[in-house]
């Protein structure tokens, strides 16, 4: 069935090229040490600017792509990506300074974008009803590979050394691009009316931005993403707050972040059985609702083994939340212009990344409490400006609009 080969191929591109990412990144720090930096704040300064800088530039360059792939087919510019990360992953093995591997990233940020066209691609091959589980799964290998790459990438990085892992991560990347050029059928996307209807239509952003309830999506991916990754830089802190012994935290830690991760795949794949029952808006409402509550256990928690009673609950909320979110934003954008859509959300989501660590390690300098604190009442918001503003919710459940837009004057 070429639906499910089309959902096989992004699917499997997605988490081979996830996890290839996180292969070597995390291990960024000890590459600058091997070229030749022995000052640490040297090295966190390398390491911060090289790791913040590509997420920055796709989230600003994601809606351009995005409008490219709705002209030229989605299909090309994954495979356009792909390719660059080849490239440039291969040519990190031969830097010989910090600053050459700040410009490679700098490279690789101006042609990454491949998450949110994988998303656009499972979207236009769904057929109608299954489009939230197309998503869900694409999502689903989107966190778990993250998940496992620093395990599998520690192990290569033992085996080859830090410098040949680039090529390793290189060649998990070809094999992403080889799945995609070979298994993915564009032409069912096509016939499904999903294709660019009318690549010569003249669609602004401002055309996207004004569909019915896509702003609301945005903020929420954008609220989920900012809770989420509000973790990273204080959890380790917090565990060690509530009087856990030093040897154990490093593995408390890890535990709690894989917890939170393996839920909320978990949260992506059930969403769509979730869907058929209820409306998105009511789903969303729920279950930040339901984050809220887990993010509260870990701001009143008096010792440690509340957060892991807590995390699997925020996790599965956050999964199911978001898939949800991205559903109901894909059901009122137009088959011709969601690769446009899904860069926009892309971005919402990517500067909820960026913001969410920074915020949360300053204010977390004075009371890490304050952190969760701050995080509920986000939440608690979300939840309800969903439930008042989306309505009864039930344009965000039907099948994607299939008409193209219409010019612009």
């Amino acid at each position: 069935m070429s639906y499910r080969r089309n959902l096989f191929a992004v699917t499997a591109a997605s988490f081979i090229g996830f996890m290839g990412f996180t292969l070597v990144m995390p291990f960024l720090p000890l590459y600058f040490t091997q070229l030749g930096l022995t000052d640490v704040g040297r090295v966190a300064m390398w390491s911060g600017l090289s790791l913040g800088v590509t997420p920055a530039l796709t989230a600003l360059l994601s809606p351009l792509w995005g409008r490219l792939a709705d002209r030229f087919g989605r299909k090309i510019m994954v495979e356009r990506s792909l390719v660059s990360f080849v490239v440039i992953m291969a040519a990190m093995a031969f830097v010989t300074r910090p600053w050459h591997v700040f410009a490679l990233r700098v490279v690789q940020g101006l042609f990454a974008g491949y998450g949110a066209l994988s998303l656009t691609m499972a979207a236009d091959s769904a057929p109608q009803g299954r489009m939230a589980q197309a998503i869900g799964t694409v999502q689903t290998a989107q966190r778990l590979g993250p998940a496992l790459g620093p395990v599998v990438g520690g192990t290569v990085a033992a085996i080859v050394g830090l410098r040949r892992a680039f090529f390793v991560t290189a060649a998990f990347y070809f094999v992403a691009l080889v799945l995609v050029f070979f298994a993915y059928d564009e032409r069912l996307a096509q016939t499904r009316g999903t294709a660019a209807t009318d690549k010569r239509s003249a669609v602004t952003f401002r055309n996207v931005l004004a569909f019915e309830n896509f702003l609301l999506m945005a903020t929420v991916i954008f609220g989920f993403q900012f809770v989420d990754r509000s973790f990273g830089p204080i959890l380790p802190l917090y565990v060690a707050e509530l009087g856990m012994a030093p040897g154990n935290i490093p593995l408390a830690s890890g535990i709690l972040f894989s917890i939170a991760a393996g839920a909320g795949a978990i949260g992506h794949h059930f969403c769509a059985a979730m869907l058929k029952r209820r409306t998105a808006a009511q789903i969303i409402a729920l279950f930040s609702a339901a984050a809220a509550v887990a993010t509260l256990v870990y701001a009143v928690a008096p010792a440690s083994w509340w957060l892991f009673v807590a995390t699997p609950l925020f996790g599965f909320s956050i999964g199911i939340g978001t898939t949800a979110a991205y559903t109901a934003a894909a059901g009122v954008i137009p088959a011709n212009v969601r690769g446009a859509g899904f860069g926009l959300l892309t971005t919402a989501s990517l500067v909820g990344l960026a913001v969410s660590p920074v915020v949360s390690g300053f204010l977390g300098a004075s009371s890490i409490r304050a952190v969760w604190a701050l995080d509920v009442v986000f939440l608690v918001g979300l939840a309800i400006a969903v439930h008042r503003l989306s309505g009864d919710g039930e344009r965000t459940t039907k099948p994607p609009v299939e008409e193209p837009v219409p010019e612009s004057p």
